[in-house]
């Protein structure tokens, strides 16, 4: 057990802090800022704490991992957690208050008892894919608006808007077609990256859009002891409700995880359930067993992140013969 430990409750604007020594709680609430992360660098600083003291946060996307690398980078012991395991620490401690303050304090009591792998902050290289790869996504999401837009007046008055709407959109194809080009600049500017890209684009089912973002929010795989490691801290694990006879609900995907992450696999999923001899294969035996189509594109997407970690991890490129052998046993959600 570890005597001292540290919780950071994060939320968009604020993070929430506990620093527990023994039994003994300090409590501090620090703007979610670049400022603020500097902030709390220096608080922790002034309780004395050693470099190896751990602090732990869920992992809750980007406004967990922009406080995660601040902390890291200054020298400390940071540990970003899967929300389920924090959700079983709850359950167990029956913690019944839920405020920002009270999680801080859950965390750090579970700091204080836990097993903790030291999280590994992403490189520059990724975090400026990452930069590329989310403003990509940004351009994507404004053009389908004004395409909304544009599909909404041409159901009412004719308006000389349409073609200021119209004008963005060419406007908007341009910056996109861009930051691709530059997207894929950067993959081939840092040999790491391109190797990892290519033996995902391996894979059927897995383009360069999917590999960029899949990078970009991942990083590198092997940091993972297993691809189930890596399928849990995306949130495409099985979740089952079933007890005793008279509760058997569906099977479903955790949504436990990496949201970002999770949500670049689904057109992937989808794809490879139709064009990649394995999941085909995986698919149809399940739909035999009455799986709901849903379940299904949750389990390609599942098998999708054991195919990317079995081809970086080996240095392999995608052949079907070798993960045929295993469908037997790995098949599911």
């Amino acid at each position: 057990m570890n005597e001292q430990a540290v919780g950071i409750d994060v939320s968009k604007k604020k993070l929430d802090v506990c620093v527990a020594d023994g039994d003994k709680i300090k409590t501090k609430a620090i703007k979610n800022t670049s400022a603020g992360h500097v902030e709390l660098d220096q608080w922790l600083l002034k309780r004395e704490l050693s470099a190896n003291t751990p602090i732990v946060l869920e992992a809750t996307g980007p406004y967990s991992e922009a406080v995660a690398i601040a902390l890291s980078d200054a020298g400390w012991a940071v540990s970003v957690v899967n929300p389920a395991r924090i959700t079983g620490f709850a359950q167990s401690e029956l913690s019944r208050n839920k405020t920002d303050k009270a999680d801080a304090k859950l965390l750090a009591k579970f700091a204080q008892r836990a097993d903790l792998d030291i999280w590994q902050p992403p490189s520059i290289a990724v975090r400026e894919l990452r930069a590329r790869v989310d403003r990509l996504q940004a351009l994507m999401d404004m053009r389908q608006q004004e395409l909304n837009r544009i599909e909404a007046l041409d159901q009412g008055t004719p308006s000389s808007v349409k073609s200021m709407v119209e004008e963005h959109v060419a406007w908007l194809d341009k910056q996109i077609a861009r930051i691709q080009s530059d997207i894929d600049d950067h993959i081939d500017g840092h040999p790491e990256l391109r190797q990892d890209a290519e033996l995902m684009r391996s894979i059927p089912g897995v383009g360069p859009r999917a590999s960029a973002q899949f990078l970009a929010y991942i990083g590198d795989v092997r940091r993972f002891k297993s691809a189930k490691a890596l399928a849990a801290f995306i949130g495409v694990t099985p979740k089952q409700k079933q007890s005793g006879t008279s509760i058997n609900g569906r099977t479903t995907i955790s949504r436990a995880g990496h949201t970002a992450a999770r949500k670049s696999l689904y057109m992937p999923g989808m794809v490879a359930k139709r064009h990649n001899p394995v999941i085909i294969a995986m698919a149809k035996r399940l739909e035999q067993r009455g799986l709901a189509p849903k379940a299904i594109v949750g389990a390609s997407m599942r098998k999708l992140v054991h195919l990317i970690y079995g081809v970086i991890k080996s240095g392999q490129p995608f052949r079907a013969e070798i993960p045929m052998a295993g469908l037997e046993i790995q098949e599911g959600i």
